[in-house]
Order: C-alpha cells, then structure tokens, then sequence
C-alpha cells in the first residue's frame, strides 16, 4: 500500500511527454515499467483511482462551463440523477444535504452551448436549473497527499515551464480537427502500454512525434490543466467533502476570495453569482478531509478569516458522487 500512495502522490501531474514516459516515472519510483502499469491498472480497477490521463481545461478551448444546482424531491431523486447523468455535456454530479440536492458540473464545446443544454434540462426534467457559472477564480489546484496514517489536500504546485514551451504561437480561440482528435482519444485517459503517445497517434493517424508536441503544446496553452492520475478521495479516506458558500459584500469580495483560496486545505475557491431570494451566497470555497467533523472545523476556520465582512453562509456536504467524469466530445 505505501507504494501506492508513493505512485499517487507523485504522479497526480508531470507526467512526460516521451516515447517511454512510464520508464521515467518508474525510475522515480524505484519499480518497473510493468510493474507501473500493472500498478495503474490495479488501482483503477479497485476503484482508487477515477481516471490516468489528461484533464482538460473546457474554457480555455473555446468551450463552456458552468456549476448548475437543482431541487429535486426525494420521490423523484433516482429518476431526476438518471436523466442529468445521461447528458454526455455533465462531468460531476453530486448529492448534497440542502434544498438544492443535486449540483452537476456541465461542460460544452463552445460557450454559447451552455444555455441550450440547462434549458433542454430544465425543459425535461420538470425542475427550475439554477446557474451559477464562475465570475472570478482564486484557487484551482486539488492534490492529496498520502502518508502511513493520513491523507489530506494541499495547494496543487506551479510546475516549472519548459524553456521549449517558448517555441509555441499564442493559442487559437479552438482546437483544430487534429487537436480535437486527440480530445477525443483520450478524454476517457491514456492507454496503459509502453508507448502510450505511439498508441494514440496510430488512432488518430498522425505521427507519435507530431502527437506528443501537440500534447505539449495543449499544455502550454493551458488547454490540459494536468497530465496524469486522478485520485478517488472518497475511496482514499477523504469522504468528508464540503461546498462552502459566503455571503461577503461585492467590494471586498476580490480580497477576500484570495484570502480563503490561499488557505492550504482550499482545494477549489471561485466567486459565482448569487441568485436571490433563493440564493444569497458569492464566494464559493471547496474543503475536503477524512469526515464531517473536519470539514466542519475547516469552515469554522474560514469564517474566522472572513470576520465582520461576513454577513451569511451555509456548508452543503456531499452525501454522493452521481456522475465524474470530464470533458467528453463527440468521437
């Protein structure tokens, strides 16, 4: 098991860009390519890990995204999580112990596509979409670390930028059919083979050398946000999950909002609009620990910093993963 939690914490980003990547990382490792990848395979397998490969950032390739709630009644629980989960455009989907139960995640190809899917749900489901997409971002990074006898989150690293990175022309405003190609094939994650790159270029038909500076090139452009594996935190020991939500004045809330995103146990930190009368609340910051009771002090800290400027919160606790996935295109 500790080497397993070596093999996660070190490969949760940065992992390369080479015809032999998994011998890199192995060496770092202290085990064989096999055994690397038989390694992955186990963990996946069991459910410890979500995902191995590339995440992709939807807005920065010209797409939407938005955070959507909605207030399911119980009696229609099932069949409200089934309908949601079957629109290939929703990543996450989680239960959550509030009024608003259901909140999902909805990515689209291009931003304008954001509105027709909420109104196709709200259209189908019988149920007012409640949208609160990002205005302002203050911490995006969630990396574990896992010890003999803990596991928590901590700031994700700024990796270094690689002096060839500079080579790279400004992004587009979309992916061309080639790069989206390579969304496409490997949006469900990277094969588990020694040459992983040579794999996926002879999908897609391209040279493994045109494919790997393509992916480097995504990674320059911010277009993959991170390039290895995906812990389940739940399966991992972090099954109390807490969307904290504040209510802070307009003015401050730029301050603020880099006050709690700098806290290290912040995995996630945005400002969104509020929603009056149904929902008062700007400031969204995500904490993560072994159980409820963590959580709970993690807010309480939270709304220690925030002080007199707070004027309203409320914690909404996981209850359920419904749906995790990412960013999926058409093939």
């Amino acid at each position: 098991m500790m080497a397993h939690f070596a093999l996660i914490n070190q490969m949760q980003s940065g992992f390369p860009v080479l015809e032999r990547p998994f011998a890199v990382m192995a060496d770092r490792l202290q085990m064989s390519e096999q055994a690397l990848i038989e390694a992955i395979q186990s963990l996946l397998a069991a459910g410890t890990l979500s995902r191995f490969g590339p995440l992709f950032n939807a807005e920065l390739m010209g797409g939407g995204l938005t955070l959507a709630a909605l207030a399911v009644p119980e009696e229609r629980f099932a069949e409200i999580t089934a309908l949601v989960n079957a629109f290939p455009e929703v990543a996450h989907n989680y239960a959550r112990d509030h009024r608003l139960n259901m909140w999902f995640v909805v990515a689209t190809e291009r931003r304008e596509e954001i509105q027709s899917v909420l109104a196709r749900l709200e259209a189908e489901s019988g149920l007012p979409v409640f949208n609160l997409p990002k205005l302002a971002e203050y911490r995006l990074g969630f990396h574990m670390r896992l010890t003999a006898d803990s596991v928590d989150t901590v700031a994700m690293a700024v990796p270094d930028v690689p002096e060839a990175w500079s080579r790279f022309p400004p992004a587009p405003d979309y992916p061309d059919a080639v790069d989206r190609a390579i969304v496409a094939a490997t949006q469900g994650g990277l094969p588990l083979q020694l040459r992983p790159y040579q794999v996926v270029a002879e999908q897609i038909g391209v040279a493994a050398e045109e494919l790997m500076m393509r992916i480097e090139r995504m990674l320059a452009w911010g277009w993959i946000r991170r390039l290895g594996v995906v812990p389940n935190h739940y399966a991992l020991g972090l099954r109390g999950n807490g969307m904290t939500v504040w209510d802070v004045p307009d003015e401050q809330i730029e301050t603020l909002g880099m006050l709690v995103g700098g806290q290290d146990f912040v995995s996630h930190c945005y400002r969104r609009p509020r929603l009056l009368p149904e929902w008062p609340y700007n400031l969204f910051a995500m904490v993560h620990g072994p159980d409820r009771a963590s959580v709970l002090a993690k807010s309480a800290r939270i709304e220690q910093l925030l002080a007199d400027a707070l004027r309203g919160h409320t914690l909404l606790h996981s209850t359920r993963i419904l749906k995790k996935t990412g960013l999926r295109l058409a093939h």
